[in-house]
Formats: structure tokens, sequence, C-alpha cells
């Protein structure tokens, strides 16, 4: 329901519209981060960016989950898809015509090579290489590897075919197969690849999505369809970026 007219603004401007939270907003929809990553970024006391965080948290515009690679530390990340509708929910609430519409589909005007890295190319960036493959159109081109492959997790396979897509035929590639390739994007998806992730010609944009091992699940079918899920509306806001990003550029 829309406020009340001459009521507060809306929860979300009030929550977004603060100058540090909106940096921490901008910074977490390009990665996921750790909050000492943050500080660094901003230049602000961890306590005072612990403490926005939390405002965010509660706000159900960022969730936190524990690093795979070191549990002492936590990855934030913002609930794009969430941000969309209360944006939408703020627009009707200063007028009824000002509901947001579904972005156009991007269209990548450039040919675009996106890497997705995970621990055991098995799983994760199995997937992501499969839905970017799907999504992306003809000027994508998506690669996957891992820094210690294992064969790819049956359950991958099945869950791909939920999408119409068969992924069967596909084996993993250590990292070191890319080695001296550029690419545009090289996006780690398990926190203990990220801190083994060598350097990419070119300068790629790095990009850290902390998305849990679903292999390591005990009814893994279940996890392994949240992960595509995730994936696939992840993916649909990394188009988003990129054609964004080649238009920026001129391309």
């Amino acid at each position: 329901m829309t406020e009340a007219l001459g009521s507060a603004p809306p929860g979300f401007l009030r929550l977004a519209g603060h100058p540090l939270r909106w940096r921490l907003l901008t910074e977490l929809a390009r990665s996921d981060r750790q909050v000492r990553e943050l500080r660094e970024l901003l230049g602000q006391p961890q306590s005072l960016v612990s403490y926005h965080l939390g405002q965010l948290r509660a706000g159900g515009l960022v969730s936190a989950r524990r690093s795979s690679a070191d549990r002492r530390d936590a990855y934030y990340r913002i609930d794009l898809a969430r941000c969309t509708e209360l944006l939408t929910a703020t627009g009707q609430a200063l007028h009824p015509g000002l509901g947001l519409v579904p972005a156009p589909a991007e269209r990548v005007p450039v040919h675009t090579r996106v890497l997705f890295l995970c621990t055991g190319n098995s799983a994760r960036s199995q997937l992501a290489e499969a839905l970017l493959g799907q999504l992306g159109g003809d000027a994508i081109e998506a690669a996957s590897a891992g820094s210690h492959p294992r064969p790819l997790h049956p359950e991958a396979v099945r869950v791909m075919r939920e999408y119409g897509l068969d992924i069967s035929d596909r084996q993993a590639k250590h990292l070191d197969t890319f080695a001296g390739q550029r690419f545009n994007y090289v996006i780690s998806l398990c926190d203990r690849v990220r801190e083994v992730c060598p350097e990419f010609p070119g300068h790629p944009q790095t990009i850290h999505w902390s998305i849990p091992d679903p292999s390591g699940e005990q009814d893994a079918y279940p996890a392994f369809r949240r992960v595509a899920a995730e994936l696939r509306t992840r993916i649909g806001f990394l188009l988003g970026l990129i054609g964004h990003d080649a238009a920026q550029a001129g391309g």
C-alpha cells in the first residue's frame, strides 16, 4: 500500500537517501563485498560502515553470509530484485502513473567475454556459464573454470534441463586454461577461488558473487535449484550492467 498524501516519504527513500548508505548500495550493486573492503572503498571507520550496513539489512535491501574461505569474515550482497520492487512502490506513492515498467532486454552492442570461476568448476560456474549463454545472445561469450576442477555434478545437469539446457557433455576446466586470455568481466562465485584468482590481461572488471556450494548440501537438488534461480536473477542484472558499460564506452 502507498502511504497517505502528506505523510513521511516511503521507507526506501528514507533508507537509501542517506549519502553513506547510498554509496554502500552502489558498491554492492557491482560486487559482493566484505566490511573491510567497503571501509577502504568509502574511507570511513568500520564501526560506521557496519552501522549503516545494519540499517540496510534491517530494511531488507542487503543480506550477509559467512565466507566459505574464512568463517570469521562475511560477504554482503544487495537484493536488486527487492530494490526494484521498492522503487516501483516509491514511484507509485508519489503518483500512480510513476510505476516502473520492466526494463527492456539489453542488447549488448559489442562482443563481450565473461569468465565465471569457482573451486571445482563442477556446479556454480557451470550453471552460470550455461545461463549466460542462454540469456546473453550472440554478442556474449561465456566461459567457466575452477582452481581445483572436479567432474561435472549430475545435479547441475539435471537442474539445467529445467531451463531447457543440456550441459551433460561439458568438462571441468582448470583456470590455467584461460591464462593470458582477455575477458571483459571475471566473476568469482566462491569465496575460496576469489583469494587465488590470477590476474588477466586487459584489466577486466572483477566481480564477486558469494554463493554457497550446492553440492555440499545433504539434499542437493533443492540447493541446486536455489542456486540456479539466484544465478539467473543475477545474470539478468549483469546483462543490464554489460549493456550500460558498452554504451558508456561508445560500443
